[in-house]
């Protein structure tokens, strides 16, 4: 039998006709000049914009403009706290006058870490940190409760204005900022020609295109991406690889992971002591992990539903073959999980029942709560994205970092700029950081498939979403599910990915962890402050919202990931002899070692 007749019970039977006939993608008419125009426009002004439409932010200005112009009592509510706001900081100020130590934190935000050092206590430091806190303030207060405003563009503006008030914080100058006027004593200015040079570096390598300095240090296949394994089948999306075993006997159903295909894969095959997969195998169990491939030009006509067919289908149908099992359990990262979810749906609808569970990690199938990144996709931005990815034929991936990264700016952005380029420090380079820089693109049409079906329209959530020409429901899914989020999510929050208990009505472990979208996944036993939430809720249970779940579940301190092998252990068979790497009578031949070739692309 070959690879393709695996993939699926009736893969074999399907033309290309009706392959072409279940697209969900219509290709747009050949463009005219003019429109040629407006694609080229579009994506020069993206290069400058992180690929973020004016027209979402001017639209929005406009609208609140309008709106606070018809609002006279707003007016004045706002000319009053502006009053309030001026006394308040003479009051500060008199405050600290009569005292040595004087903290602006009072006024700030409990996630905001700016001026948290005794160092702004000191006037007059704590007098520009009080000031600049008070600004954000009563900008906030402006940007919201304006009537006729909507919710969604009232957040866009609360966004925007933050972003660039970020810009002139105290704590990003050197006159400003007490903690990089000391360094900058105690080192005579040294701190100063460092971080003249770290930005020099910086820049040249950027404009360069080579990853930031230090991230040679970690190469694939010799520093990460170190599991002993072999691919064992590759299609023009994917490469399979199945990881060797590590103990005498292994679970006889494998585990194969669909990692995002907007990621290199071997964030979950870091450095061994924080590796996922060696975890996996070291506990017992036949791994196999799909390494996508970086698309280019080439592959702008790729559609979402080919990553289906040549990968997640494709690693099922080779694990099956190779360890001779009927089901596997599927595990799915990020959009890799959203696409496992989809596959899961059209696989139950049809009846085909070689999933024995199902686990997502920090995975989204519904849109209508995906964080700050939501608020700006509309069609006006989805056009944007899609003019900006027609030239090249695909998403530049340091565009989409460009995205992620002004989410949050404070963190990703501004703090990293501070200890670079004023206090001249520059942080060792590890395995996350090197494998972050390591940043793949996205196919135009699949691109686009995303952002409208799921994004723009929530059409999996609502019912809408088509595989194979006809829609599927989660609510089909029956396997048991395994879900993990993340309290620090900024791309898949976890109050989105929580929806899984709505959306679906099957046994749901849930696991929210301490740590963002990355950091919280790379929990591995033994990692210092990691804790984790839990809870098991069985079919047919009445459903709770995300508040009420996080008060009533205490945290535990350690690692989720060994509670998940102890799901998946309770959901296999007895422990078998390992399979062989690879099966050459059914068509998949071991002949290559991990991590493969597609990783390697740049």
């Amino acid at each position: 039998m070959s690879p393709l007749a695996l993939l699926h019970p009736k893969a074999a039977d399907r033309s290309p006709e009706a392959e072409s006939e279940s697209a969900s993608h219509e290709e747009r008419v050949p463009p005219t000049l003019f429109q040629i125009m407006d694609h080229t426009a579009h994506a020069g002004i993206a290069q400058f914009t992180a690929g973020l439409s004016p027209a979402v932010l001017l639209s929005a200005f406009f609208d609140w403009g309008i709106n606070l112009a018809l609002a006279p009592g707003k007016q004045l509510d706002l000319a009053r706290q502006v009053i309030e706001s001026i006394l308040d900081n003479v009051s500060f100020v008199a405050q600290c006058a009569g005292r040595q130590v004087c903290d602006p934190c009072q006024r700030a935000l409990p996630q905001d870490t700016r001026f948290r050092d005794p160092a702004w206590r000191t006037p007059p430091f704590n007098i520009y940190a009080s000031s600049f806190l008070s600004t954000e303030r009563w900008w906030e207060a402006a940007m919201t409760g304006v009537d006729g405003l909507s919710k969604r563009r009232e957040a866009i503006l609360v966004f925007a204005t933050r972003q660039l008030l970020d810009t002139a914080a105290p704590s990003n100058f050197i006159l400003t900022n007490p903690l990089v006027l000391e360094r900058t004593r105690a080192q005579h200015g040294a701190n100063l020609l460092r971080s003249i040079s770290n930005l020099s570096i910086d820049v040249a390598r950027a404009l360069a295109g080579e990853s930031p300095l230090g991230a040679e240090d970690f190469k694939v296949g010799e520093d990460v991406a170190v599991t002993p394994g072999k691919v064992v089948h590759r299609t023009h999306l994917a490469e399979i690889i199945q990881y060797a075993p590590s103990t005498d006997y292994v679970r006889p159903e494998p585990v194969v992971i669909v990692p995002a295909w907007i990621m290199k894969y071997y964030i979950l095959d870091l450095s061994p002591r924080n590796s996922l997969v060696k975890f996996l195998t070291d506990q017992g169990f036949t791994v196999f992990m799909i390494s996508w491939k970086n698309p280019g030009a080439e592959e702008r006509n790729t559609g979402f539903d080919e990553y289906r067919a040549a990968g997640v289908l494709a690693a099922i149908a080779a694990a099956t073959a190779i360890t001779g099992s009927r089901k596997v359990h599927a595990t799915g990262y990020c959009l890799g999980g959203t696409l496992l979810a989809i596959t899961a749906a059209a696989m139950a609808r049809d009846g085909d029942d070689r999933l024995a569970s199902l686990s997502f990690f920090a995975a989204q199938t519904d849109f209508t709560e995906a964080g700050e990144l939501m608020l700006f996709i509309n069609e006006n931005q989805v056009r944007f994205l899609e003019d900006m990815m027609w030239e090249r034929g695909y998403l530049d991936a340091r565009q989409m970092a460009g995205a992620f990264q002004i989410l949050k700016s404070n963190d990703l952005i501004w703090s990293r700029s501070i200890n670079e380029y004023l206090m001249g420090e520059r942080p060792r380079a590890f395995d996350i950081i090197a494998w972050s820089s390591d940043s793949t693109r996205m196919p135009y049409r699949m691109h686009s498939e995303y952002l409208r079906s799921l994004f723009l329209n929530n059409d999996l959530a609502e019912g809408r979403f088509k595989v194979d020409g006809r829609p599927v429901g989660l609510i089909d899914i029956d396997q048991p599910l395994f879900v993990v989020s993340t309290e620090r999510d900024h791309i898949a929050p976890w109050h989105s990915v929580f929806k899984f208990h709505l959306l679906t009505d099957t046994e749901i472990t849930f696991v929210l962890t301490s740590g963002g979208h990355n950091g919280g996944i790379l929990s591995e036993p033994g990692h210092p402050d990691r804790h984790f939430r839990m809870s098991r809720e069985r079919q047919g249970e009445h459903a709770i919202d995300p508040e009420t779940w996080f008060a009533s579940h205490r945290p535990r301190d350690g690692s989720w990931w060994t509670v998940w092998t102890t799901w998946l252990a309770h959901r296999s068979g007895k422990p078998v002899p390992p399979p062989p790497l690879g099966n050459p009578e059914a068509g998949f031949v071991a002949a290559e070692d991990a991590p493969g070739r597609y990783v390697l692309a740049r």
